[in-house]
């Protein structure tokens, strides 16, 4: 009996913690905003010499929107785009669940062991139904950086979708114990533990 208690405190008391005020860190509440790179770099755009016009034409384009030369740019050809820029668009696919592309970002960031890079090859890996690759990618974040919440809050995501609710309460425990609280990392993964539902972004 008093073990069962203890283990229910043990569990309800990382889930009581208060939920408003998101700090900084562990990206955004947000959903990603939709921009020109999932609007305009899906389907490419070709003249029309009969109505004398550009008209979209149905073969995809992957891509990512460059607002310097405002035009979609191929993945492999984005080496010149900021890190942030690069991230964002990779969360803005992956978001919209256009997991490929957003792969295919990632396989031209610079230093592809970033934890940042790993995290996100982690989350994509599990969108993509491959728990186990994604637990790897996780796991190399967190050897890179131990404070990697973000990482943390997707692991325990993960593990939850694996049936695993004590490891994904491990997650939420270490996010609060690394300065997490308040974060949407920390309150995604809360949530997702409460509910049973996990997050997109």
């Amino acid at each position: 009996m008093l073990r069962t208690l203890i283990l229910t405190t043990a569990i309800a008391l990382p889930l009581a913690l208060p939920t408003t005020g998101f700090a900084a860190g562990g990206e955004s509440e947000v959903k990603p905003k939709k921009t020109e790179t999932t609007q305009n770099c899906l389907q490419a755009r070709q003249w029309d010499p009969e109505i004398k016009k550009y008209v979209r034409f149905s073969q995809p384009v992957n891509g990512v929107w460059d607002a310097d030369i405002r035009k979609c740019v191929r993945p492999d050809k984005t080496s010149h785009l900021d890190s942030d820029t690069l991230y964002k668009a990779i969360r803005e696919l992956a978001y919209a669940g256009r997991y490929g592309e957003a792969i295919e970002v990632l396989d031209q960031m610079p230093d592809q062991l970033d934890d940042r890079v790993l995290t996100y090859r982690g989350f994509t890996a599990r969108k993509l139904g491959d728990l186990q690759q994604a637990d790897l990618y996780y796991e190399q974040a967190l050897t890179v950086n131990p404070d990697n919440i973000l990482a943390r809050s997707y692991m325990g995501q993960g593990k939850l979708a694996a049936g695993d609710k004590v490891a994904a309460m491990t997650q939420l425990r270490e996010i609060q114990a690394r300065g997490g609280a308040g974060t949407w990392a920390e309150a995604s993964l809360r949530q997702a533990i409460q509910s049973g539902e996990t997050y997109n972004y």
